[in-house]
């Protein structure tokens, strides 16, 4: 049997990190998927445990240089890493701040301090070894194991200027750049504690969601309420919930009333009515009603625990734009070094050509120095290309942007289960709709009353011989009646007539509910009604009629009513360029109604669930992007075969598992809004990227040529990577509304 597992990895700093880890765990018998998302610092692995075990996969994680926690309880929080962090950048500043001072002051000849050198060296050491451990630490282990990250080259930026005072101290003729490389580091702890405070705001979703949880639940223990941690319930139990009071777990109502506020898992504001045997959600807020509620489900099997793994997965999610970039930080850290190693040679054994370069740069560029010998300005050009090029905004530029993206949907309702569906869900230009449970209610209802004049009792008889029939469109009749508060009587001689309707005495008169052949058998005359029923028939409404021997006293039309933000949401689609096409098993009259009625001028009506995968086959093979929505289980084929599937969920019953995408409250709208977050996520991606291309781009060769300080080259990378994650977190301004 096949396993999933979660777990938190601890140690990545770049998006080589996360590359080499999951490549170390696929090599593994037995591991059958295992992806690593840098931005989220988690481990989806998929695996056999008959052949591997999970102490293997953390055994496996650790060769690589990082720590796998399987158990969440024991890593570190986000707040935990966040203070390390700080500590260590704070540490960090410490011996590199006044050591920068004293530098800046002795380059200005303002200070001239005995044992120079040697002071450099030892403010510098703390930084590398210290503050930068896991730098270094990192960089040995990711060079044994043959996949270089991003530490790899701030390791050999720092030590590479390090090495200059040893070198000093020991007589060889080159400028000493020890702080150099203490500065280096500084910058990038700098770096990482900036990435981590704006990572905490970029998880905010996540963390709304599980602040959103109850803490307390109030049951009924013999007859008596007491009050108990929700993680003490148990299902069965009876929970009583006050005016204001959070719902503690799933549940259904078995007694009272109220209308409940479920915006945290809609993203929509009017609360719903919850009414006895209505399900209810776990940490929705109850409205004004007290309800008793049977606790249905606990833990991890909660919505609310459901959505926030829905979440982490959808975030955790890889687009196929991000398999390129990938792939150029697979290589960049191996074609860096190279470089690096060719500016050295160049400025070590081409001087003359240096010395142009140089005089070029002196008066307009402050720290170009023509007095720097041929070794110091090797040192100083390769340092600079080392540490300027480091593939951390290009590591981050897609997993940062879905992300945001993702919890910017999870809080309006849409749950993108997948990379694909967000890439290919921004050229969709065709959506496939079910009918039943998707545009319309997915039940009858009535939809017009006709009878004779005079006959006033009309609907109490209807509905006191409709009571006890189990026939499902007798079940809207019931419901019309409860909703009206209708006051039924009991049927005398009651009987159901397979295929044709019931009857039964009400006040010594024999009445006859159900289809008009129904009342043709029982000498009933239609002829009063039959231009309404012509329309009715027409529109391919469902009839109920009702008569007694002789007699026909009216009929009530009952209709799948199509759902009341149906025709917004067609209308929607259309404006952003979407053609909607409806296509239904049902029979071609009712379908095209329904059609006429939301807005959709394409049907294909009478179509077997299995035939709905060979549309969806034929509309792409016109060459269009097609997405199919659907109840995720009649539709599973179509919605697994279109580019993007579209399950449409409702409550506790979502069904997560038929679609790329799952709109939460059952609303089409989330489709068009779906589109727009897809293209709002796609246009932060391509400017990420950009944004990461262009400056390595433009750096690189300013550093090869001698013309950027190392110290500035990596604060310009450290705020490159910054400058991604601020970009992405500008999602959470899209409007979905």
């Amino acid at each position: 049997m096949v396993k999933k597992i979660e777990a938190v990895v601890e140690g990545m700093t770049c998006a080589a990190c996360s590359t080499r880890i999951a490549k170390s765990l696929n090599k593994q018998e037995g591991v059958l998927d295992a992806s690593v998302n840098l931005a989220a610092e988690k481990a989806y692995i998929v695996y056999d445990p008959k052949k591997i075990s999970p102490d293997t996969l953390i055994k496996t994680v650790e060769r690589a240089g990082y720590s796998l926690i399987l158990d969440k309880a024991r890593a570190m929080t986000e707040e935990e890493r966040f203070r390390k962090t700080r500590a260590n950048f704070i540490i960090a500043l410490i011996f590199a701040g006044p050591g920068a001072l004293l530098m800046l002051f002795h380059m200005l000849g303002w200070l001239h301090l005995p044992y120079w050198d040697y002071i450099e060296i030892v403010l510098t050491l703390p930084v590398l070894f210290f503050s930068g451990r896991h730098v270094m630490k990192n960089a040995l282990l990711s060079i044994l194991s043959l996949s270089p990250g991003m530490d790899v080259l701030i390791a050999m930026g720092s030590l590479a200027s390090l090495s200059t005072g040893i070198m000093r101290v020991f007589g060889v003729p080159v400028s000493n750049f020890a702080l150099v490389g203490s500065m280096i580091i500084a910058f990038h702890l700098l770096g990482k504690y900036l990435e981590a405070a704006a990572k905490g705001k970029a998880s905010r979703a996540i963390k709304a969601l599980i602040e959103f949880g109850a803490k307390n639940a109030r049951v009924l223990v013999d007859g008596v309420e007491t009050e108990i941690p929700v993680d003490q319930l148990k299902i069965g139990d009876i929970a009583v919930i006050r005016p204001g009071d959070k719902i503690p777990s799933d549940g259904e109502v078995i007694e009272g009333y109220s209308a409940v506020d479920e915006s945290m898992i809609s993203g929509e504001s009017v609360p719903v009515e919850k009414k006895t045997g209505d399900p209810v959600i776990g940490s929705t807020i109850n409205g004004t009603g007290v309800m008793k509620i049977k606790i249905t489900k606990i833990g991890r099997d909660t919505f609310l625990s459901q959505l926030i793994r829905l979440v982490e997965e959808a975030q955790a999610g890889k687009v196929p734009i991000q398999e390129f970039a990938d792939k150029v930080t697979g290589v960049f850290v191996p074609v860096l070094v190279g470089i690096a190693a060719a500016v050295f040679l160049f400025w070590y054994f081409l001087p003359d050509l240096g010395d142009s370069i140089m005089k070029w740069g002196t008066g307009w560029i402050p720290w170009v120095d023509p007095s720097m010998n041929r070794l110091s300005r090797a040192v100083f050009a390769a340092v600079a290309t080392l540490v300027i090029a480091c593939p951390c905004a290009l590591g981050l530029a897609t997993p940062m942007a879905i992300m945001v993206g993702g919890g910017l949907g999870a809080r309006h309702g849409i749950l993108i289960r997948n990379g694909e569906a967000i890439e290919m869900m921004k050229d969709i230009d065709t959506a496939l709709f079910d009918k039943t449970g998707t545009i319309t209610e997915g039940k009858p209802d009535v939809a017009e009353i006709f009878h004779t004049p005079g006959f006033d009792e009309f609907t109490v008889v209807l509905a006191s011989l409709e009571q006890y029939s189990e026939h499902p469109l007798a079940g809207a009749v019931r419901e019309y009646a409860k909703a009206h508060a209708l006051k039924l009587t009991e049927p005398e001689e009651f009987r159901a007539i397979p295929g044709k309707g019931v009857s039964g005495k009400i006040g010594g008169t024999m009445y006859y509910a159900g289809s008009p052949g129904l009342m043709r058998e029982n000498g009933g005359d239609l002829s009063e009604f039959a231009g309404a029923l012509d329309t009715a028939n027409a529109d391919g409404l469902s009839i109920i009629c009702l008569g007694s021997p002789g007699m026909v006293y009216g009929f009530v039309t009952l209709a799948d009513k199509m759902k009341p933000d149906s025709k917004t949401a067609i209308e929607a689609l259309k404006a952003i360029g979407v053609t909607p096409i409806m296509v239904t098993g049902d029979n071609e009259k009712t379908a095209k109604r329904i059609a006429r009625e939301a807005g959709i001028e394409h049907v294909y009506s009478g179509v077997l669930p299995g035939q709905k995968i060979d549309i969806v086959n034929r509309l792409k093979a016109e060459g269009r992007k097609v997405v199919m929505i659907g109840d995720g289980i009649n539709d599973a084929p179509a919605l697994k075969g279109a580019d993007v599937g579209i399950a449409i969920g409702t409550g506790t019953d979502i069904a997560i598992e038929a679609g790329d995408i799952t709109l939460v409250n059952g609303s089409l709208t989330g489709v068009e809004r779906a589109v727009r977050l897809s293209r709002a996520i796609f246009v932060k991606i391509r400017q990420n990227l950009f944004w990461a291309f262009f400056y390595n781009l433009v750096a690189i060769p300013m550093a090869a040529m001698g013309l950027l300080h190392p110290v500035i080259a990596e604060a310009a990378m450290a705020f490159s990577s910054i400058n991604v994650i601020l970009n992405s977190l500008r999602l959470n301004g899209v409007k979905l509304e």
